[in-house]
C-alpha cells in the first residue's frame, strides 16, 4: 500500500527559527523545528512526504550561526503544513574513548520529543548496520495537537487509598480473535471492552507501555522464531503513542485515538495510568541501532563508563542505561510527563526499574537525586498518581526506601511473602500480618501511609495466578533462549501435578487457592493490583516472561468470561466488597486503637484461639484478625486465613447483640463463595468451620 502523492513536489523557504519549543511547531504559516544536540558540527533535517515516502523532498542543511543557539538547533520553514513527515541527520566528533560521541553523518534519526511517529518501513537492522538507512527508518509525522474536543474531561484525581489497578496490555486485551471488538489490539478496541471493565469493577487500567517503541527489539534467537518485541520495553519515542496500538498510524492519528480511549475512560469512571520505561531505550548498547538519542546526545544521554566512554554501564539488562539525572535528561522526562498529563489526561504512571532514576550521573545511589524529587514535586503532576517498581538489574532494591514520600511502590515483598503463606509455609505469619495492615516496617517510617504499597500477587513479569497454582517450573521453550530467560524463583506450587489436568481434586484445589489469593488481595490495606485476565484465569501454559509472544500465549481469551464465569463472578464481588468496607482502605495505618462509637479497635489478631495470634509458633499456618468499622453503615469484619491441611472450628468474637454473618468462604462452590448481604448465612453458636486451605470472612449485623 502507498501513501505517497506529489503535494510536496517543490521547495519550501526557510529562516532561522527558535530554539524553544523543542520538536515540531505548527503556527498556521509554517513549521518552527528545533532539537537539542550539543556536540555536533552539521545538522539536516529532512523532509518526506508520506510514512512511505523512501526518499525526502527536501533536505535542509542548517547554518552553524544562524540555526544555532547554545546547545540548541533550528529552522523555521515557511508554508509548510501538519501531516508531512520529517527525520533528522548529524554529524560531529568521532566516537574516542574520551569523548563518548555516536555521530553518524547517514543515519536518519527521529525528533526526541516527536509526538507521532510512523515505523512503516522501520527495519532495526539497517539502523545497526554502516550506512544510509533512508528507505528503512523511522520518522516523526508533523500534527496538529490542538484540534481536540475533549468535552470537558479531566483527570479524574480519585483518592488514592480507593484505587483498584487493572494492570492490562493495549494489545493483548483485545487480539484475540474472540474479542468480538472492530478494531483488535488497539486503543479504540479498549473502548469497545470499557463495559466490562466497569462491570468488573476495578477504578484504573495500567496500561503497559504505550508510548511509542521497537517492535523488532528482540534477540537473535527470539526474532528467527517470528517472534518480536511484544511487552513494549523498548521505548524510542517517550512523547509519541505506539503506532501499532491505532487503526491508521500512517496519517498520525493515534494521537487522537489515545485521546478517545483516555476520554471514554474517564466517562467510565475508569483512571489510566501509564506504564513508562524511561530507565532505557530501544537503543541497546554499543552493537544497538541509531535511532534518536545516540545520534543527538549519545555522550549525555547515557551512562558510559568513564574509562572508556565507547561502553555503555548497564544497569537495566537492557544493553544501556539513561543518565536520568543529567541537567538536559532530567528536563526531558519532567517535560514528557507533564505533557502526558496536561495534553493527554493521565491519571498516573507506573515507572520501570524506577531505582535507576536514584542513581546519580556517575551511576551511584543518591537519597537526593534530582530526578525523583523534581517528579514529586511538580505541581503539574501534584494529583497525579507516581509508582516505582523500586529496584533495577544491577541489585539496587529500594521497596520501602524509594526516594520521596508520595511515590508508591510495587510491593514485591508483599507478593513474595503471601504467595510462600497460600502455598502452605509455615511459621511466617508475623510477617504475613504486617504485609496485610500495609506494610507498616516499610512505609510506617517518614509519614508514608499504607497507600504507598501497591499490593500484588502477580503482574506482567512471571506467572499468571492459574498458572501460579499450576507449575512448579517455568516453561519459556519457545522465548527461542533455551528456557534460560525469566525468573527461576517463582513460589509457586503446582498442587501436585505440573500443568494442566482433568484430575477433578486437582483443579478443585487450584481454583480455591486462586480465590485464596484473589480475597487476601483484596482484604489488605494499601493498593492492590490485578493482572489482567487472572479474573478469568488467563493461562500463558507455565511462561514467566512472555515479552515476545504475540500470540494465544498472552491475549485476553475472551470464551474465558463464560467457561471460568464463576472466578469472574468471585473477583467481581470481592472487588464490591472492598469497595463497601472503608476499614479494608484506611489512609493511616492500624494501632489496635478503637475509634469513638465503634464497637471493635481498628484491629485486633487472633490465631485458633481469640486474642492469641502465634506470632512465634514455627508450625503456625492459621491467622485471623478483626478490623472494626470506620463508618456508621459498614459492618465490622472478622477475617480467617487456614492455610493449613486442616479443617478447624474458629471462635468468634463477641457479636455484641448482633450477629456474625458469612460473607466470603473460599472452600465453598460458586456462588457460595461470597454472598451478598441478603443472602448470607449467620452464625449463632459463637463459632465457626474453617475448611483446609481457605479464607472465611464474616459481617457483623
Amino acid at each position: 500500500m502507498s501513501f505517497s502523492t506529489e503535494r510536496n513536489a517543490r521547495t519550501y523557504e526557510i529562516g532561522p527559527g527558535n530554539r524553544y519549543p523543542l520538536g515540531a511547531t505548527f503556527d498556521g504559516e509554517g513549521v518552527n523545528f528545533a532539537i537539542w544536540c550539543w556536540a555536533a558540527t552539521r545538522v539536516e533535517l529532512l523532509l518526506f512526504e508520506c510514512a512511505d515516502s523512501p526518499h525526502p523532498f527536501q533536505i535542509i542543511t542548517l547554518d552553524d550561526v544562524t540555526n544555532r543557539t547554545f546547545f540548541c538547533w533550528h529552522v523555521y520553514v515557511a508554508g509548510l503544513t501538519p501531516d508531512i513527515c520529517y527525520g533528522w541527520r548529524t554529524d560531529g566528533p568521532g566516537n574516542t574513548p574520551r569523548t563518548g560521541h555516536r555521530f553518524d553523518r547517514e543515519k536518519i534519526l527521529l525528533d526526541p520529543v516527536a509526538r507521532a511517529v510512523t515505523d512503516l518501513l522501520w527495519n532495526r537492522e539497517r539502523a545497526i548496520q554502516p550506512g544510509d538507512n533512508c528507505d528503512a527508518s523511522m520518522r516523526a509525522i508533523l500534527v496538529e495537537e490542538d484540534m481536540y474536543d475533549w468535552e470537558g474531561d479531566k483527570p479524574l484525581e480519585r483518592p488514592v487509598e480507593e484505587t483498584i489497578i487493572y494492570e492490562m496490555h493495549v494489545r493483548g486485551f483485545t487480539r484475540h480473535p474472540n474479542s468480538g471488538v472492530i478494531n483488535p489490539g488497539t486503543f479504540a478496541g479498549v473502548i469497545e471492552k470499557i463495559p466490562y471493565l466497569k462491570d468488573l469493577g476495578i477504578t484504573d487500567v495500567e496500561l503497559m507501555p504505550t508510548m511509542a517503541f521497537d517492535e523488532q527489539c528482540v534477540p537473535e534467537g527470539t526474532a528467527a522464531l517470528g517472534l518480536k518485541n511484544y511487552w513494549g520495553y523498548c521505548t524510542h519515542s517517550f512523547f509519541a503513542p505506539h503506532p501499532g496500538y491505532s487503526v491508521t498510524p500512517h496519517l498520525g492519528t493515534q494521537i487522537r485515538e489515545f485521546r478517545d480511549m483516555v476520554k471514554a475512560l474517564h466517562r467510565a469512571g475508569i483512571g489510566v495510568i501509564m506504564d513508562v520505561a524511561f530507565n532505557h531505550t530501544a537503543e541497546g548498547g554499543g552493537e544497538g541501532p541509531t535511532i534518536n538519542f545516540k545520534g543527538f546526545g549519545n555522550s549525555g544521554f547515557y551512562h558510559l563508563y568513564p574509562h572508556d566512554r565507547r561502553l555503555y554501564r548497564d544497569f537495566t539488562g537492557c544493553g544501556n542505561t539513561v543518565n536520568c539525572n543529567h541537567p538536559v535528561i532530567s528536563r526531558f522526562i519532567i517535560d514528557c510527563l507533564e505533557y502526558w498529563v496536561r495534553e493527554m489526561h493521565i491519571d498516573g504512571f507506573r515507572f520501570d526499574l524506577a531505582s535507576v532514576f536514584a542513581r546519580d550521573m556517575d551511576g551511584i545511589p543518591k537519597r537526593f537525586a534530582p530526578t525523583p524529587w523534581l517528579i514529586e514535586l511538580s505541581q503539574t503532576l501534584a494529583n497525579t498518581k507516581i509508582i516505582a517498581e523500586a529496584w533495577d538489574a544491577a541489585g539496587l532494591y529500594q521497596v520501602g526506601g524509594y526516594p520521596g514520600y508520595r511515590w508508591a511502590e510495587w510491593n514485591g515483598m508483599y507478593r513474595d511473602i503471601i504467595r510462600r503463606f497460600v502455598r502452605g509455609e509455615k511459621g511466617i505469619i508475623g510477617e504475613v500480618a504486617t504485609r496485610l495492615m500495609g506494610s507498616s516496617d516499610l512505609y510506617g517510617r517518614e509519614k508514608r501511609l499504607p497507600s504507598n504499597s501497591i499490593n500484588f500477587i502477580t503482574c506482567h513479569d512471571g506467572f499468571t495466578v492459574h498458572d501460579l497454582v499450576s507449575y512448579n517450573e517455568k516453561h519459556n521453550h519457545s522465548n527461542g533462549d533455551d528456557n534460560q530467560d525469566g525468573s527461576n524463583d517463582n513460589l509457586s506450587w503446582n498442587c501436585g501435578v505440573e500443568g494442566e489436568t482433568n484430575d477433578e481434586r486437582i483443579t478443585s484445589l487450584r481454583q480455591r487457592q486462586t480465590r485464596n489469593f484473589m480475597a487476601i488481595l483484596l482484604l489488605s490495606q494499601g493498593i492492590p493490583m490485578l493482572l489482567y485476565g487472572d479474573e478469568v484465569l488467563r493461562t500463558q501454559k507455565g511462561n514467566n516472561n512472555a515479552y515476545c509472544q504475540d500470540n494465544e500465549i498472552s491475549w485476553f481469551d475472551w470464551s474465558l468470561t463464560s467457561r471460568n464465569r464463576d472466578m469472574l463472578r468471585f473477583v467481581r464481588e470481592m472487588i464490591a466488597f472492598r469497595k463497601r468496607h472503608p476499614c479494608l482502605m484506611h489512609q493511616r495505618f492500624l494501632k489496635g486503637t478503637r475509634e469513638p462509637g465503634s464497637t471493635y479497635p481498628d484491629v485486633t489478631w487472633h490465631g485458633v484461639k481469640l486474642y492469641e495470634p502465634a506470632w512465634e509458633d514455627p508450625d503456625a499456618q492459621v491467622l485471623a484478625f478483626t478490623l472494626g468499622a470506620v463508618r456508621v453503615d459498614e459492618e465490622d469484619l472478622h477475617i480467617v486465613l487456614n492455610m493449613s491441611e486442616e479443617s478447624l472450628s474458629i471462635p468468634l468474637p463477641d457479636p455484641a447483640g448482633r450477629l456474625w454473618y458469612c460473607a466470603i468462604d473460599t472452600a465453598k462452590p460458586s456462588p457460595d463463595d461470597i454472598a451478598e448481604p441478603g443472602k448470607q448465612v449467620g452464625q449463632p453458636h459463637g463459632y465457626c468451620r474453617v475448611s483446609p486451605r481457605s479464607v472465611v470472612v464474616f459481617e457483623r449485623r
